[in-house]
């Protein structure tokens, strides 16, 4: 059994022993900053805009986005950005790197909740200061629970995309894309619907954006990302051009789609 494996088996433990309806609680930030951030002073950042519902629908498919007020030119910009959901199994969501060709640090997507839970941002800037916010959401069973469907099926279905341009979004060279990926983006800590055996962990762990060969968006995502990712996100196009995103799971598939993009889109 490899080290991942065991990683989700002890948490799926600690998942059956949780309550079932635990209260928006500060528990777990000082040591999972501690954990991640070691070292480092990590600052508030109130420039740090986050948007969610108070309570969620569905655990599983929770409406997230930030964007961070920050300068973007060579040599000062918001260069990643850690998404952390304190009271998840595996806290960490994702981890957005971006650069001066992103053109901000925004992000609109989907996350998982198992129960409720404080979400906290994290932007590092390009001369290495660490800024902070945080949002309360209420949410549950968004990473554990029963999952249906053929999984054989799920996995030949992976890696499908559509990309498209949010037309009127942006200003000047400042456009919008929208990114759907086809993935069930199985966390390990699901049982199957018939067998009730838990489902290996099957989940994109890579995402790699580019325009006309430059980096836009690199992402390093967990199971904390929802089923069949939708991900809203900016990018500097001066010109017209090719925009391509290639992603890869964690059974190193790897996928890609591209967009040609006109002077005048």
């Amino acid at each position: 059994m490899n080290m991942w494996r065991i990683y989700i088996s002890i948490f799926a433990m600690l998942l059956l022993a949780q309550p079932a309806a635990a209260e928006v609680e500060n528990n777990y930030w000082e040591s999972i900053q501690r954990d991640q951030f070691a070292g480092k002073q990590v600052l508030p950042g109130e420039f740090i805009k986050l948007t969610a519902p108070q309570r969620a629908e569905s655990g599983a498919q929770v409406p997230f986005a930030f964007s961070v007020d920050y300068p973007v030119k060579a040599g000062q910009y918001v260069k990643t950005v850690t998404v952390v959901a304190d009271a998840n199994p595996v806290p960490v969501v994702a981890v957005f790197h971006f650069t001066p060709q992103s053109g901000k640090a925004e992000i609109s997507t989907r996350i998982r909740l198992e129960v409720d839970s404080l979400v906290h941002v994290v932007a590092e800037t390009s001369d290495g200061k660490l800024y902070v916010n945080a949002i309360a959401i209420r949410a549950t069973g968004g990473c554990g629970g029963t999952v249906g469907g053929d999984e054989e099926e799920a996995k030949r279905n992976a890696g499908k995309m559509k990309l498209v341009i949010d037309d009127g979004a942006g200003e000047g060279d400042l456009r919008y894309a929208k990114l759907l990926i086809k993935h069930p983006m199985f966390t390990g800590l699901q049982r199957d619907l018939e067998s009730q055996g838990y489902r290996p962990a099957f989940f994109i762990n890579k995402i790699d954006i580019r325009f006309n060969d430059e980096p836009v968006l690199l992402a390093d995502t967990y199971i904390g990302v929802s089923e069949d990712p939708s991900i809203r996100f900016p990018f500097i196009a001066k010109g017209g051009g090719t925009l391509r995103v290639t992603i890869l799971d964690n059974e190193d598939n790897e996928f890609s789609q591209s967009l040609e993009i006109s002077p005048d889109t």
